[in-house]
């Protein structure tokens, strides 16, 4: 190794380390909304054994995020394995050493970077550990790094960032005339192993065709080569648009609101400009206050004019594209950043029916940002003449202001009750941020007792969310919960709770709501029997339930609520809506029988047969 690169190695390991010790205060923090599914409840990654026979199984079982994330639910076994059970702060500090490395890999991709944009080696030494910092320190990472379950991005993000540097030392290989051939094959498997983190890997063609716009141009020593470079990116493109427009959009489009949403595809397409711009805010702004984590309240475009910002958000989207490309050859950086940021957000602000925002979705989208925000600044100091000193002076200055917030950010983390209170503050109109509030004080008190001692405080957060978040069922919901346990629930929380279920849209939040009902009310809470039944009847038949949900309200009505009639509907509706070959109803039919309840028994095993002799019959909700 070089004394160069003994250098920016080392000033690469101060930024990694530096990075690192600012996400310290989240720890140990506890596990949060999707790490429960696909952490807690996940017996799969419960690695009791480390042997191969059991590893063998881990990586054959399939898992709740998806068929091919298996490297990062690899390391969620290990975690498990190593703490011994699901500890937040063993899954928490991976992740912080998984974000450090990013940060050491990024040092040396901008360091390429640089170079090949015409900065001296010593200037490029010094600034790209300085930018790999801006990356790894900025507030907005802590939804990712301290998020234990988004290390499905964060290690997407670490192998993309690899694969772009082995791409850019083989093209510039290409260049100076050497094969760049190994380089090449190290950027196809690295892409791989990032692909077996995130899907959303898929876009390392696009973030090389940025490259290939601003900085290499299609450029090698051998002409021919050159040129083949050029055409391949073009049959490339058109590939991708064929596919895009032919395959994706048919898929995907829907012109009335996806299941479980409130938006269509057009609404959601015109949403996206106004959640990037607000990306682009708060990467600009970092202010923890800013970064409210959830982001349930965001209302989606209906046209170009409702909300009225959809429209100028669109417009400014447009000018920063077409400002990139104008500035490719004058400003390489600039452009190059722009165009990563776009083309990180390609896939989950398209036409997929995903949540309409997430932070982690900035996870590599931030590099862009970074090397975008990082030539303008140069570009500005050029023109002002400033002194080495006073630019130092500066960096400083926004480290500084970077890591403050971060710290601060993180702090939120190690607590739920922290998080959520710091999501009210910034998200008033959270339902999500209320109903986390509302828990983790029922939590702190004592759970299902009357004599929790934060039950008082549990209830007033509940009391918030139901007023500041009308289009959500849960605080209503977790609210008489509350209030039968303290023996103060009034018809009029019912009726409330009544109402709004029959009103509001159905979105996979309300869809849940009833359940938090079923769950107390299986753990010794005393709901009312009428209002109960009343509110599975209007869940059943306004939510698009499968079959195991009808299923599982169907045993309660049975077993919780001691009424095997009533629950008939339901699993009618569950075997409706299953294969004729599930052996669903002849559990049931035995379950009925030890009831007593032959007749029932007989009516599930009648419907069984008749369900066989017509597979393609529609399910008919109760």
């Amino acid at each position: 190794m070089t004394a160069d690169k003994g250098r920016l190695l080392l000033l690469g390991m101060v930024a990694a380390l530096l990075a690192a010790l600012l996400f310290l205060p989240g720890l140990p923090g506890e596990f949060v909304f999707d790490d429960e599914p696909n952490i807690v409840g996940n017996t799969s990654i419960h690695l009791q054994e480390l042997d191969p026979s059991s590893l063998l199984q881990l990586i054959g079982t399939p898992q709740v995020s998806g068929s091919m994330r298996g490297l990062p639910t690899l390391t969620f076994a290990l975690d498990y394995w190593r703490a011994g059970a699901a500890d937040p702060a063993t899954f928490k500090t991976t992740n912080i050493v998984i974000h450090a490395l990013t940060a050491l890999a990024l040092a040396w991709l901008f360091n390429t970077l640089l170079q090949i944009a015409g900065m001296g080696p010593a200037r490029a030494r010094w600034l790209a550990p300085a930018l790999a910092l801006a990356w790894a320190a900025h507030p907005l990472q802590v939804s990712s790094v301290l998020y234990a379950v988004q290390r499905l991005q964060t290690m997407g993000t670490l192998f993309l960032v690899l694969a772009l540097h082995a791409y850019s030392l083989a093209r510039q290989a290409q260049i100076e005339g050497r094969s760049g051939r190994t380089g090449l094959m190290a950027t196809a498997l690295l892409w791989a192993i990032a692909m077996s983190c995130k899907e959303d890997s898929a876009q390392l063609p696009a973030y090389t065709l940025a490259l290939e716009l601003t900085l290499f141009r299609f450029a090698a020593a051998d002409a021919a080569l050159g040129k083949r470079w050029r055409k391949g990116y073009q049959l490339a493109v058109l590939v991708g648009m064929g596919l895009y427009l032919f395959v994706v959009v048919p898929h995907y489009w829907h012109w009335d609101a996806y299941a479980g949403r409130n938006y269509s595809t057009p609404e959601r397409l015109l949403t996206q400009a106004r959640v990037l711009c607000l990306y682009l805010w708060q990467i600009i702004m970092p202010l923890p206050s800013h970064m409210p984590f959830y982001y349930d309240w965001l209302q989606p475009s209906r046209d170009l004019l409702h909300p009225w910002t959809t429209l100028p958000a669109v417009a400014l989207l447009l000018a920063l594209l077409g400002s990139a490309w104008r500035l490719r050859q004058r400003m390489p950086l600039f452009a190059l950043g722009v165009f990563l940021f776009f083309s990180a957000h390609f896939i989950t602000s398209n036409v997929i029916g995903l949540e309409l925002a997430f932070e982690h979705r900035n996870s590599f989208a931030l590099i862009g940002a970074v090397l975008a925000a990082g030539s303008i600044l140069g570009t500005a100091s050029q023109h002002l003449q400033l002194r080495p000193l006073a630019q130092a002076g500066f960096c400083i200055v926004l480290m500084a202001g970077l890591a403050t917030s971060t710290l601060v950010r993180a702090h939120s983390w190690s607590s739920n009750l922290l998080l959520a209170k710091a999501a009210t503050k910034a998200a008033p109109h959270s339902a999500r941020a209320w109903v986390q509030v509302c828990s983790s004080e029922f939590k702190a008190g004592g759970g299902n007792t009357a004599n929790n001692t934060r039950l008082d405080q549990a209830i007033a957060a509940c009391n918030n969310g139901v007023m500041l978040a009308p289009y959500a069922l849960n605080n209503a919901a977790l609210l008489i919960v509350l209030k039968t346990l303290k023996g103060s629930v009034t018809h009029r929380d019912w009726d409330l709770f009544q109402h709004r279920l029959e009103s509001v849209q159905m979105s996979w939040d309300n869809q849940r709501a009833p359940t938090i009902l079923t769950y107390h009310a299986q753990h010794g809470v005393k709901l009312d029997r009428e209002q109960l039944l009343k509110a599975l009847s209007t869940l059943s038949r306004r939510a698009r339930l499968k079959p195991f949900q009808n299923a599982q309200i169907g045993y309660f009505v049975m077993n919780e609520l001691a009424s095997p009639d009533l629950a008939i509907p339901y699993f009618v509706a569950a075997i409706q809506g299953a294969s004729p070959l599930d052996p669903f109803p002849v559990q049931l039919a035995g379950e009925l029988r030890e009831k007593g309840r032959p007749d029932l028994a007989k009516r599930i095993e009648h419907l069984a047969i008749t369900r066989a002799n017509r597979p393609a019959a529609a399910p008919s909700p109760p």
